[in-house]
């Protein structure tokens, strides 16, 4: 797999093992309908299929803003951007009026360095799941998928 990049040297390819980049969860493989189930149990607040994986209390903490006025920024080098705080490893909304794009506070989401992203929304009862390799566009890309989505809402 190659990513759709003009030199963006962070990507760990299957073909080429010997190449490292350390990072934690970087390089994790998934499928999408998992990538969805786990959303999904987020949503639930730590139910899936009838069991239980997560307390709510969990889920809650996990989801929550942990920045406060710290979070919420313009700078660049905040990685979530303006509208956002952040929780347990995740990008929790805190400011409808703020934010570059479409959604609800409350939601939160988490992106990969090539372009995945998921996202859930409460408010909505949504969790979505875009996949995606192209890190020069990844911002682009994700922004278009959650506001089409969004513009997609009747209610």
């Amino acid at each position: 797999m190659t990513p759709y990049t003009t030199g963006w040297g962070y990507i760990s390819q299957v073909d080429t093992p010997k190449r490292k980049f350390l990072s934690g969860g970087g390089g994790t493989i998934s499928s999408a309908m998992d990538y969805a189930r786990f959303a999904q149990m987020l949503l639930n607040g730590g139910q899936l299929e009838g069991k239980r994986l997560l307390g709510p209390r969990t889920v809650a903490f996990m989801t929550s803003d942990h920045l406060g006025p710290m979070g919420n920024r313009d700078d660049a080098f905040y990685v979530p951007g303006r509208g956002y705080g952040e929780g347990f490893d995740f990008y929790v909304r805190v400011d409808a009026g703020h934010a570059y794009f479409l959604g609800n506070v409350g939601e939160f989401y988490k992106g990969g360095a090539a372009g995945t992203i998921f996202w859930v929304d409460p408010k909505e009862e949504l969790v979505a799941v875009f996949m995606v390799s192209a890190p020069d566009y990844r911002e682009d890309y994700r922004f278009l998928m959650k506001s089409l989505i969004y513009q997609a809402i009747l209610k």
